[in-house]
């Protein structure tokens, strides 16, 4: 009789012990799946962030190249103030480029 109740105990530690893996593994499971949306919702983030620099790029382009169109076309521009135009108009162009990049 003895020997029939240190079993059942055997059991019931068994059976513990299996509830405590099954428990184990359901937590390491969350915590993949966790990572797992983590990492998901970063990668939107990125994506998001690229291409809203995307559009602000090609916005901020847009409005400049109309502007300088607009002073050249009723000569309001020197020959410095048409240089320094131009030059912000190409740094313009380069940071859409790297934004169609990203994207």
């Amino acid at each position: 009789m003895f020997s029939i109740s240190l079993n059942a105990q055997d059991v019931k530690k068994e059976g513990k012990t299996i509830a405590e893996t099954l428990k184990l593994k359901e937590n390491v499971s969350s915590k993949e799946a966790k990572k797992l949306e983590k990492g998901k919702n970063k990668a939107e983030k990125a994506q998001k962030r690229d291409q809203d620099r995307l559009d602000s790029a090609t916005k901020r382009l847009k409005s400049s190249q109309k502007k300088y169109d607009r002073l050249k076309r009723k000569g309001k521009l020197s020959p410095k103030q048409e240089a320094k135009w131009l030059k912000k108009l190409e740094g313009y162009q380069e940071d859409l480029k790297r934004a169609k990049r990203k994207v």
